[in-house]
């Protein structure tokens, strides 16, 4: 039988480290659900130790996920793995990953620290972890650019005192394929015990070789998991992506030699709840989850792919999740047949409440739209019920708008703040412009625009329009979606919606790679 490769998902604690891409609690239960549904190995639910918020989200997840492992990062201090082992008290299969800078740029002028202060902090917090739970990952930060001999020693010892998974990361993205892979295995051939812990690899994108220097450390260096996240989502460039690694072992079987327990059929409706929460919006050529993924415009692809499939696919759209299914359901339609469908996608929500939302807006959507699309359901549950999930500062009520060639756009808008009705009218460059200055003007949030983004769920004139608005103020940046087939009405939900974000006060983080 093949080994299997582990999957583990940090979309919920690396990726969020993207600028712009912080989750509400409910946004990261959502994504948690649906990890567990794709059957992940793995989930990185956040940094508990990072602020109260992030232990709460890391708790709950811990509490309501059974099927996948919960995991909380925690640097190598008494303090953080304390808070990590609370957070994942009710969890019914825990992990602790602590972490270290072992390179000797990160311990001279991050931490300050000398390799043998840093070799007795790694073996003292593995030791205390170990005491806690019985699943240890160590990490060694920025180990492609530590010295083997140092990290040989470490790591020796942490899996002595208990590490039962041992991740080195490529931390900047600086790794070549060929040396990365060679790297991993001449540290499993030197440490001595190095067959007591499953090897892993975590690789940032910063010269676009993230997957393929994770994929060379499974292949070359004998690494057994590879950390990831969905879209490739992270900070900076990004992380490794989970469909590409997870599609290419897979179609791949012959060449590696492994089995990944991922369910593929949830890829696609995952990449599209992460790209709607955080409104990073996926490249349309996009290996695995871009929209032009299994498109073929040449007309000799075209003219293969219609004699023989495996001309030009050497994978199946349908495998990853596409699908081209309508939903034949209009107004009349009921909510078991409704149910059903979100069932079928994989998209249901647990509360009742929100299912029931989710109707609202559907039967909405159906007295407007001639066919409903499985992607426009995918953006009805992941936009509009997470929106609706807790109290909103901001509501839009109405939204008017005028404009004409040679003459400039005027909005006029009503919004709930606070419970009061307002009203605000103003005159903009554009018609969407004109209607974010209208509701500036009323709440003045003093907010700044560093995003508008603009996507079709689905094609035709009648589609809806997914809008992303990021804002920035005070140092936060924040998201909000919205989804209509008016534009300016989800121009103008995307742009309350981050405003409501930007209510909320959000106590002060601590960095994950901070000292």
């Amino acid at each position: 039988m093949a080994e299997q490769l582990i999957i583990f998902d940090t979309t919920l604690r690396d990726g969020e480290q993207s600028p712009g891409a912080s989750m509400t609690r409910e946004e990261k239960m959502r994504i948690a659900r649906q990890l567990e549904r794709m059957k992940v190995d793995v989930i990185e639910a956040g940094f508990a130790a990072s602020s109260n918020g992030d232990f709460e989200c890391v708790r709950d997840i811990a509490n309501a996920i059974k099927d996948s492992t919960v995991c909380s990062l925690a640097r190598a201090h008494e303090y953080d793995i304390n808070r990590a082992a609370e957070a994942l008290k009710g969890a019914a299969s825990a992990r602790i990953h602590t972490f270290i800078a072992t390179s000797p740029l990160h311990m001279e002028k991050k931490l300050r620290m000398t390799p043998d202060e840093v070799f007795e902090q790694a073996c003292k917090s593995v030791r205390q972890a170990r005491n806690l739970v019985a699943d240890v990952e160590f990490s060694t930060e920025d180990g492609f650019r530590s010295e083997v001999d140092f990290l040989c020693r470490i790591i020796e010892a942490v899996i002595k005192e208990g590490a039962t998974t041992i991740n080195v990361p490529d931390t900047v993205g600086y790794g070549i394929p060929e040396l990365y892979g060679e790297f991993i295995r001449t540290l499993r051939e030197r440490v001595p015990n190095s067959d007591k812990a499953i090897w892993s690899v975590h690789c940032h994108n910063d010269l676009g070789m993230a997957v393929a220097n994770s994929l060379a450390g499974v292949k070359v260096g004998g690494a057994r998991q590879v950390e990831c996240t969905i879209n490739g989502l992270g900070e900076r460039a990004g992380n490794c992506s989970l469909e590409e690694v997870v599609m290419a072992v897979k179609t791949r079987r012959d060449y590696f030699d492994l089995d990944v327990r991922i369910d593929t059929t949830q890829i696609v409706p995952a990449s599209k709840l992460v790209a709607q929460t955080t409104g990073f919006i996926v490249q349309p050529n996009k290996a695995v989850v871009g929209a032009n993924a299994f498109a073929h415009a040449s007309g000799i692809h075209q003219d293969g792919v219609l004699k023989a499939r495996d001309t030009y696919e050497i994978m199946r759209a349908e495998d990853v999740g596409w699908s081209a299914n309508k939903l034949v359901l209009g107004k009349l339609s009921g909510r078991s047949a409704f149910k059903q469908r979100l069932s079928d996608l994989g998209i249901l929500p647990d509360a009742d409440d929100e299912l029931n939302i989710a109707f609202a807006k559907f039967k909405e959507l159906a007295d407007r739209k001639t066919e409903i699309f499985d992607e426009d359901l995918i953006a009805l549950v992941n936009v509009n019920t997470t929106a609706d999930a807790q109290p909103a500062h901001y509501k839009l009520v109405k939204l008017s708008q005028h404009s004409a060639i040679g003459e400039q756009p005027h909005a006029e808008v009503t919004i709930i703040q606070d419970g009061e009705e307002k009203r605000a009218s103003a005159y903009g460059n554009g018609p969407v412009d004109a209607c974010l200055k209208a509701i500036e003007s009323v709440v003045g949030s003093g907010a700044e625009m560093v995003l508008y983004s603009v996507n079709a769920i689905t094609g035709s004139t009648e589609a809806q329009g997914e809008v992303t608005v990021r804002l920035q103020h005070s140092g936060r940046i924040v998201n909000g979606v919205g989804a209509d087939p008016d534009i300016l009405v989800a121009s103008a939900q995307a742009y309350l919606a981050a405003l409501d974000k930007l209510h909320v006060a959000q106590p002060a983080r601590i960095p994950a790679q901070g000292e």
